[in-house]
């Protein structure tokens, strides 16, 4: 059995997990799958200390706002980042064996990836991704949420994920920037509602339960690795899909 076939998305009806409909879209659950093993990949991943800014900062509101300024990705285009957000899907491979490419962006904490829905261009503002993680292989640190984009284009990509089902609590804003050499990739994700300062308790709560910044923190670090990672992989993908 192949990596392809051991983690090929078994299809179950999303309207019974949530109780919400989403059409006729159908997509596997995550939260009981088991983390699979590494990916080994023949690069080193770039650490935390190479972006020149990764902040976890706390607003007036209580909202938590982590930012990230990445280490230039040479070698890669806008043009190859929004390609890349369009066609997460399918197998590329690494040392002559095939791996989905969702697991091999972070070939240690990538589970699974799902377009649920996508407009009639394809993936894009208005597509519904499912998104499942374990940030630093600790389960206590698992992300598996549907996300709504916002934008995906060669100056960007942005999507909405939902905490634990709602919306509106999360934003997570990317830019890219053509530099000489290759991309600044900006990103950031503010986690929380945007409620006066005096309820600031509020949000406080919120993040003990569903964000602490413990897992704020494994986030930037997972963050600064997978974007790293496109150096290593993506202008050669994008070159044999063209």
């Amino acid at each position: 059995m192949t990596e392809i076939d051991r983690w090929r998305p078994r299809s179950i009806d999303w309207r019974r997990r949530t109780g919400r409909a989403l059409g006729s879209a159908r997509i596997v659950i995550g939260m009981t799958r088991p983390l699979p093993d590494p990916i080994v990949v023949p690069w080193t991943m770039k650490p935390l200390e190479s972006a020149p800014v990764a902040r976890l900062d706390h607003l007036d509101d209580g909202r938590m706002h982590l930012s990230i300024v990445h280490d230039v990705l040479h070698g890669v285009t806008p043009e190859m980042l929004r390609w890349w957000f369009r066609n997460m899907h399918g197998a590329m491979e690494i040392e002559g064996r095939a791996y989905p490419r969702y697991r091999v962006w972070h070939p240690l904490d990538h589970v699974e990836h799902e377009y649920v829905r996508n407009p009639p261009g394809g993936a894009g503002p208005g597509s519904i991704f499912h998104i499942h993680e374990v940030l630093g292989r600790n389960p206590a640190w698992r992300v598996d949420v549907l996300t709504d984009v916002t934008r995906l284009d060669v100056g960007g990509f942005a999507h909405r994920p939902r905490l634990h089902g709602i919306r509106g609590l999360v934003r997570m804003d990317y830019a890219f920037e053509r530099v000489a050499g290759g991309t600044r990739y900006v990103n950031s994700m503010t986690i929380g509602a945007p409620v006066p300062p005096a309820l600031r308790g509020v949000n406080a709560a919120l993040l003990r339960v569903g964000f602490p910044e413990e897992k704020g923190r494994a986030w930037l670090k997972h963050n600064v690795e997978e974007v790293g990672n496109f150096e290593f992989f993506l202008p050669a993908l994008y070159a044999a899909q063209k």
